[in-house]
């Protein structure tokens, strides 16, 4: 890594569904479909000594009371608790629109946000005319997200992109049309912050696509990328799964398994847990 700046990346948990299965994970069935698969909700923090850099903001709690899905802590919260103010912040990547990706801009006053324009034209364009699309989606989100572009606080990436020394955005559509990955150089090696690229690990281990998927020809490209854009298979962090807070050490003692880091290696390699 030298010659090149490293990163410190936190994965914190602000929210959580325990009441789900495993046929509302898989858009075809895998196992018991009454099995419980609970959802956990994050955001991540990347930092090191010369910025700090959000990726996602999460939703607040009119959002969780309309869609049952109960938040721990609001996303500025979870911050502070690893010592992050959203106040102060300049950077925030959004990997995708999504209700629970893309709230609280408003508690970011001094981001610009980075999305992909595919996304932005998705979630604004004739696809949200379809039910099964528009579901994901909150209005007030993306009403929000179009205040910034006006006040001039939104970066645009088509495909991949660098919007920080080392740290690069790829596009990986399939979940949605314009989702983005993080690649982040750590002390441990490239990890890539998966986002819903790849909701559970075993979504792009057996690659078997979430219940949300606008396009499955275009995820099954974006699972051999994200095997490309990772040092391993072990250096893939995926959007929600519950077993990333057992796989990796707790930011303290303070924040519990709430605050992950996934810049040191995981307690078991992912092919011992799917073996």
């Amino acid at each position: 890594m030298a010659g090149r700046e490293i990163y410190e990346v936190l994965a914190l948990r602000y929210a959580e569904r325990s009441a789900r299965t495993r046929q509302e994970n898989f858009l075809d069935l895998v196992g018991d479909p009454a099995l419980a698969m609970p959802m956990d909700y994050y955001l991540w923090v990347v930092r090191n000594g010369e910025r700090t850099i959000v990726v996602d903001t999460g939703f607040n709690h009119k959002e969780a009371r309309r869609r049952d899905r109960p938040i721990i802590c609001l996303p500025r919260e979870a911050l502070a608790g690893v010592g992050v103010d959203a106040a102060a912040v300049e950077d925030v990547v959004i990997t995708h629109l999504h209700y629970d990706h893309a709230g609280t801009l408003g508690d970011f006053p001094r981001a610009r946000f980075f999305v992909q324009e595919s996304e932005a034209q998705f979630a604004s364009g004739r696809w949200m005319l379809g039910d099964s699309e528009r579901f994901a989606y909150s209005p007030d989100h993306i009403a929000d997200f179009v205040r910034r572009l006006f006040e001039k606080r939104v970066v645009f990436h088509s495909e991949d992109g660098e919007i920080a020394p080392g740290l690069t955005v790829h596009r990986m559509p399939g979940h949605t049309m314009g989702l983005q990955a993080l690649r982040v150089p750590t002390k441990r090696g490239v990890v890539l912050l998966a986002s819903d690229a790849s909701h559970y690990y075993e979504h792009w281990v057996r690659r078997v696509p979430f219940s949300i998927c606008w396009s499955q020809t275009e995820l099954m490209k974006s699972y051999e990328v994200i095997e490309r854009l990772a040092d391993s298979e072990d250096h893939v962090i995926p959007g929600h799964d519950p077993l990333v807070r057992s796989l990796y050490p707790a930011v303290s003692a303070r924040t519990g398994d709430n605050a992950v880091r996934l810049d040191v290696a995981p307690a078991r390699s992912i092919r011992e847990v799917f073996a």
